[in-house]
C-alpha cells in the first residue's frame, strides 16, 4: 500500500474515462503514473519496507511468463496497470500487486512529482527514441506530436546529440519543442505536405521517426518522411484497421516497429540519469494540480492546450 506523494494526469486516463478501455469497470479510480511512500507491505513482499520512497512503471509484469523471463517485462504476458486493470494512484492511497519485481526506488532528493511524471510519458519516450529507434547522435528523428510523449522523446533525443524535427498543429507547442532542443519545426497546418517538408528539413528523410498522437494520417506521414531504410516507432495507439502505406514500406526498406512502455529496471538507470542531471525532467512543462482539479482536467482532456507533464500533488488541498 503506497501513500501517493504524485499522479501524473495522462492522456490515456482521458481514454479510460471516456470507456475506450476494456478492461476499466466501474466504479473506479484512474491514475497510472504514481510515486509515493510505503505504508504498509502484505506477507509475500521482502525487497519493500514501510517508510521506502517508490515509484513503478505503469506495467506490472507478474515475471514469470516468457518475455519476462527474457527480459521484457513492458510486454508481460499477465500485466497488470493501476488505472485500468484495477483501482489506480488518483486517491490519497494506491493498493499494487506483484511489489517485489515491479517498485523502484526513488532517490531522496528526487520530487514525487518527478517521479511520478516519468511514469508513463518520460520513459515511454527515452524507451523509443533510445532503444527502439535506436537512433545515433548526428542523425536525424522526426517527433510527430508534441504532448507530454512527444515533447519528452524531443528532450530525450536532444540530450543524446540526436537532431530533431517537431511536427505538430500547435504553435505553442512547436515553441515549446524548439526550446527543448528540436532544431527544426514544423507547423503541419502550414504546409500542403508534411512527409515533404520532414523530408526536405533533413535533407532526404530522417532516420527515424516517432508517433506521439496515434492517428493514421500522422502515421502515414511519419513513415513518408523518412530516408530509405529508416525505422519508425510507433507509440501512440492507433484505432483498429488504420491504413497504412505498407507500399511504401516495402519499396523503402522501411522497418516499422512497436514502442510499450519501460521495464521496471528501465525506470530505475532512467532515475539515475535525473538524480544525476544527466536528464533535465524539469524543463518539460506542466502544472502540479490538487485532486479535485485533477478529476476537473480529466473530463476536458480532449480539449487539453498545454502540454508536458500535469501532475497531481496536493490531495488534501479543496
Amino acid at each position: 500500500m503506497i501513500a501517493v506523494g504524485a499522479s501524473g494526469l495522462c492522456r490515456s486516463d482521458w481514454h479510460a474515462w471516456m470507456g475506450h478501455d476494456a478492461a476499466v469497470r466501474l466504479p473506479h479510480v484512474p491514475g497510472h503514473e504514481l510515486a509515493g511512500t510505503v505504508v504498509a507491505v502484505g506477507s509475500h513482499v521482502h525487497r519493500w519496507v514501510e517508510g521506502d520512497r517508490v515509484t513503478t512503471p505503469f506495467v506490472m509484469a507478474c515475471g514469470r511468463c516468457a518475455p519476462c523471463l527474457a527480459g521484457e517485462r513492458q510486454v508481460c504476458l499477465d500485466q497488470w496497470q493501476p488505472g485500468f486493470d484495477g483501482w489506480g494512484s488518483h486517491a490519497e492511497f494506491v493498493a499494487v500487486p506483484r511489489a517485489d519485481g515491479n517498485l523502484v526506488a526513488v532517490p531522496d532528493h528526487v520530487e514525487f512529482a518527478v517521479a511520478a511524471g516519468l511514469g508513463c510519458r518520460v520513459t515511454t519516450a527515452h524507451r523509443a527514441v533510445v532503444d527502439r529507434a535506436g537512433v545515433q547522435p548526428g542523425q536525424w528523428l522526426a517527433v510527430h506530436g508534441c504532448g507530454g510523449v512527444g515533447l519528452a522523446a524531443v528532450l530525450v533525443a536532444a540530450a543524446r546529440g540526436v537532431r530533431v524535427v517537431a511536427v505538430d498543429i500547435d504553435p505553442g507547442r512547436l515553441r515549446q519543442a524548439r526550446a527543448l532542443g528540436a532544431e527544426v519545426v514544423v507547423d503541419a497546418t502550414r504546409v500542403d505536405d508534411v512527409a515533404r517538408a520532414v523530408r526536405d528539413a533533413t535533407h532526404g528523410g530522417a532516420r527515424a521517426s516517432l508517433d506521439a498522437v496515434g492517428d493514421p494520417d500522422v502515421c502515414r506521414a511519419a513513415l513518408g518522411g523518412l530516408a530509405v531504410g529508416g525505422r519508425h516507432v510507433q507509440v501512440g495507439l492507433l484505432p483498429a484497421g488504420a491504413h497504412l502505406p505498407m507500399d511504401l514500406v516495402v519499396a523503402r526498406e522501411l522497418q516499422v516497429v512497436g514502442s510499450h512502455g519501460m521495464a521496471a529496471r528501465g525506470v530505475a538507470a532512467v532515475l539515475a540519469d535525473v538524480a544525476a542531471g544527466r536528464l533535465e525532467v524539469a524543463r518539460l512543462p506542466g502544472d502540479r494540480v490538487t485532486l479535485a482539479e485533477g478529476a476537473d482536467l480529466l473530463t476536458t482532456a480532449a480539449d487539453w492546450s498545454t502540454a508536458g507533464l500535469t501532475v497531481i500533488d496536493r490531495f488534501g488541498a479543496t
